[in-house]
């Protein structure tokens, strides 16, 4: 049939499914439904199979663009392409794109914001440790709030309380950067509360407790027993510890630069013969060129990490090592990394160190180092430092010998 425009208009549907070639473009057939709906086909051959396309419905497509359609298709059949598998190529799903997901953002956070933060690796390797763990795949997009409340749950269900609320406040900043950016309109966290309140930690180690801590260390070994020992005697932090580097130990005393710090002051540290010895004592790891970037690593290129399984694990020895003291299952409370260095400084007051020496080794700002006294007062307290830490690794000494009764104390020195 010779169709046109008229024709296609004034055909009948039928009870029947009508296909009518049109005898002016070879290969394009009006469709015609029962119901009444019209369309547009274009048959053709691909690879020797039989093919066919719908081009759309009449009257939207009219006749004259239908034919323009068709002669399209045929002419890139007949270039050895298949229209039909293309179109539909085009209208399935597209695969996932990585640009929303969560890894993805977070790497784009880090690059972004956290790179120009003293405390920016800490928060990368929490949200790694949790959320990239969790969440990394998904496209953000897909985060509730209902999946940031059972994130912090699980974490706190796991005992780590506070750590459960640190890294509500990572995902806090993280997913409010996300809204400043566009990628999202509002923050699935907004609402969030703590966990559980925090209460401010007082932990200390009893004298027993430093003893077996000692002791624990010393079964544990390369490389947490040497590290836990470095915390003890220095008070230092764990992460300035946990990287310390041969370039930074002068002799008898350990330099740390201001990028090496929490509050970004340059801070030197005297070590006492204890600590020498415990450094001396780590076989150096180097890497693949020859050079030992860390003290504390078992690489060679990276410090050590995994700081939660650390802990526990000395815990356990110390548990096992005083219940087999005491002849009975003995149950220490849960202490942290952290609580060594207040031991150190709960230790120093014991000895009669005066506080502004003893947040000189702490390398503390607050306190009776702030305000007006940390603006005028530019005295170091660099032999009063080497001093006390002398006087606190003796003590420590003391207890693991169990010669306490030995130890002088700076206070009852300088009264008599």
């Amino acid at each position: 049939m010779k169709l046109s425009a008229a024709t296609v208009e004034k055909i009948k549907p039928t009870d029947k499914r009508q296909e009518i070639p049109d005898s002016l473009c070879v290969g394009l057939y009006l469709i015609v439904q029962p119901t009444g709906k019209k369309g547009w086909q274009v048959r053709y051959r691909h690879g020797g199979v039989h093919r066919r396309m719908s081009l759309g419905a009449f009257p939207m497509l009219s006749l004259a663009d239908a034919r323009e359609r068709a002669r399209q298709t045929l002419a890139a059949a007949s270039a050895g392409t298949d229209p039909a598998a293309e179109v539909k190529a085009a209208k399935a799903p597209k695969p996932e794109n990585d640009r929303d997901k969560i890894k993805t953002l977070i790497s784009q956070f880090d690059k972004r914001h956290l790179s120009k933060l003293k405390s920016g690796d800490v928060v990368r390797r929490e949200l790694d440790r949790f959320v990239v763990a969790a969440w990394g795949d998904r496209d953000i997009h897909t985060i509730t709030k209902r999946d940031v409340i059972g994130l912090l749950d699980g974490i706190a269900d796991s005992g780590r309380v506070v750590t459960a609320n640190r890294v509500r406040a990572y995902l806090n900043k993280f997913l409010g950067w996300c809204v400043e950016r566009d990628i999202l309109a509002t923050s699935p966290a907004t609402g969030v509360k703590p966990v559980a309140k925090e209460a401010s930690r007082d932990r200390v180690l009893t004298d027993d407790e430093i003893r077996w801590f000692w002791a624990a260390c010393e079964a544990e070994g390369f490389p947490w027993g040497p590290v836990g020992k470095v915390l003890l005697l220095t008070g230092q932090r764990l992460n300035e510890v946990a990287q310390i580097t041969d370039n930074e130990i002068r002799g008898d005393l350990w330099h740390l630069s201001a990028d090496r710090t929490k509050n970004g002051r340059v801070h030197d540290v005297p070590l006492a013969e204890a600590v020498i010895a415990v450094l001396d004592g780590v076989e150096r790891v180097t890497d693949g060129e020859g050079r030992a970037r860390f003290i504390f690593t078992t690489t060679g290129r990276t410090p050590v990490s995994g700081f939660f399984k650390a802990r526990a694990t000395l815990a356990e020895a110390m548990t096992t090592i005083a219940s087999k003291e005491r002849g009975q299952p003995v149950e220490i409370p849960r202490w942290t990394f952290h609580d060594l260095r207040r031991t150190a400084a709960t230790g120093m007051a014991r000895l009669g160190i005066a506080v502004r020496v003893t947040e000189a080794v702490l390398n503390h700002v607050s306190g009776t180092g702030g305000g007006i006294v940390a603006v005028y007062q530019r005295h170091d307290y660099a032999d009063e430092k080497r001093q006390a830490l002398e006087a606190w690794a003796r003590f420590v000494a003391s207890l693991v010998e169990g010669k306490t009764d030995n130890v002088v104390r700076l206070e009852a020195r300088a009264n008599g």
